[in-house]
């Protein structure tokens, strides 16, 4: 599901605290402060092979700049939820935004690995809090009969921010070099203040249920076991592949803490994650396959374009370029889909899309030594689209429609939380997979040589086509398995939700 899912209980009162001419202003801040968040996410991957040549980044380095902030915003984002009913929707969205827009200029002007990952930690949070508010906040401050045209027009804005976005990020690093990948993180601040000013000038603030208690121990139980599991599966950078008693002592220290967490929502008066959503079988099957699926579009998303830009030499521009199919066709057939979902069920729908995306994951995988974008990688990708075109929007429909009226804002919320954590889980993993991949296919580790790193100077003409095909053979290890993993979404969709052929 996409950040459109994240709705709170908040979203569903009937009343609205803000009078019809500041309505507009709300709805324009949102728009501002959901642009960052889109803009940072789906530019990351193609800014990563400048990012890694410019501050000397290990693979290590690349993974924990993604996952320091997917860390915290899967781990907090039912927390920061809840905060918007606890202390208000205003007060939260303007404080995750303020976080936000500071880590983004720490980011911008980060001299090294360690402080932009300790950056875009920083951001992880503030997004935490500003994600589920920037649409729970339009809900709340438009009355029921026009907030299908206020969600719309976010939708809209959304959807373009998301296609376009690698496409600009892809021509400045192409035109102006390796260092403008900080335009990525400085384009924030403008977005940023710009929300900033419309909420603190024009929107008043909103009333808070003050009888809502926050999870906090749950928030800092889930957030050290994911972040063990990470730091278990891609190390601290000085090895490319983390030793296997490493691997072990921290997944094993994640797990007893992640099973502390789940025996500490059974107890809680008002958990963050309300375990007992899951014995509904078209939840959990729901929620089962958002992982699988989620956990493959983000290993692909993350590890395509650095193949294509560090590997096959390409420009940023044209893998940003390759990469425009998939969003066009999501957009066009959401909708289309979401209509067919009421006749056929969203189980046959799923299972179908699913099915293309595996396909189009298989295809990359067999075609990673032509190094054939127009031909290969762009069509692939419009297949992967047209897939996940089928899924998206009856995802929505089966997570919202699998529970009561009353549970659709949490049981969104768990479904958007779960699509983070395998984007998390994923980018640790696979790169453990993809490094693995690599030395084996160069003989062993090379020094000055690893998976994803840009060459900085010639190489021999044997080293450089030995790399170059330890390049494909470790993207394509990460293809197969992500294509399995989608054949398993597939099978999950079909076995349970509801189907009506």
């Amino acid at each position: 599901m996409t950040d459109s899912a994240a709705t709170t209980g908040s979203s569903q009162a009937s009343a609205t605290f803000c009078p019809p001419q500041s309505r507009i202003y709300v709805l324009a801040a949102a728009i501002l402060a959901s642009s960052m968040a889109f803009i940072d996410g789906s530019v990351l991957s193609i800014a990563t092979p400048a990012i890694r040549s410019n501050l000397g980044a290990t693979l290590a380095d690349a993974q924990w700049i993604s996952n320091g902030y997917m860390l915290f915003l899967a781990s907090l984002l039912l927390l920061g939820g809840a905060a918007g009913d606890r202390f208000g929707l205003k007060r939260v969205f303007t404080f995750g935004i303020g976080l936000f827009v500071v880590a983004s200029l720490a980011s911008a002007i980060a001299p090294n690995p360690q402080l932009l990952i300790a950056a875009r930690a920083i951001q992880g949070i503030g997004a935490a809090f500003m994600v589920p508010s920037s649409l729970a906040i339009i809900a709340k401050a438009y009355p029921r009969d026009q907030r299908g045209w206020a969600i719309g027009i976010w939708a809209s804005a959304s959807s373009l921010t998301t296609i376009l976005g690698p496409v600009i990020g892809g021509v400045v690093l192409t035109a102006f070099g390796e260092w403008s990948w900080r335009l990525v993180f400085a384009i924030n601040l403008p977005l940023g203040i710009g929300a900033l000013v419309l909420l603190f000038s024009r929107v008043p603030d909103d009333p808070p249920a003050g009888d809502r208690k926050l999870d906090v121990l749950g928030g800092v139980l889930i957030t050290l076991a994911l972040g063990l599991f990470a730091f278990g599966l891609t190390g601290d950078g000085s090895q490319s592949v983390p030793p296997a008693g490493h691997v072990a002592l921290y997944c094993g220290i994640g797990l007893a803490l992640l099973i502390a967490f789940l025996v500490w929502e059974t107890r809680s008066r008002q958990p963050m994650l309300p375990l007992g959503l899951f014995r509904n079988r078209s939840f959990s099957g729901a929620n089962a396959l958002t992982f699988a699926l989620y956990f493959s579009l983000a290993a692909i998303g993350f590890y395509l374009p650095m193949t294509m830009i560090a590997g096959w030499g390409l420009s940023p521009a044209v893998a940003a370029i390759a990469s425009l199919p998939l969003g066009i066709a999501l957009t066009i057939l959401s909708s289309v889909a979401g209509k067919l979902s009421d006749v056929y069920g969203p189980g046959p729908l799923i299972a179908g899309g699913a099915t293309l995306v595996a396909l189009a994951f298989a295809g990359l995988a067999l075609t990673a030594p032509l190094h054939n974008v127009w031909l290969a990688v762009l069509p692939l990708n419009a297949l992967m689209g047209i897939g996940m075109g089928f899924v998206v929007s009856p995802l929505s429909t089966a997570v919202m429609t699998s529970l009561s009226d009353a549970d659709s804002g949490i049981a969104s919320g768990v479904n958007n939380a779960v699509a983070r954590v395998a984007g998390l889980l994923a980018v640790a993993l696979m790169g453990s997979v993809a490094a693995l991949v690599f030395n084996a296919m160069m003989g062993g580790a090379v020094d000055g040589l690893s998976f994803g790193l840009p060459t900085t100077e010639a190489l021999p003409a044997e080293t450089e086509a030995a790399r170059v095909a330890a390049t494909n053979g470790a993207f394509a290890a990460v293809a197969w398995t992500t294509a399995g993993l989608s054949l398993v979404s597939a099978i999950i969709a079909w076995v349970t939700l509801d189907r009506r052929l």
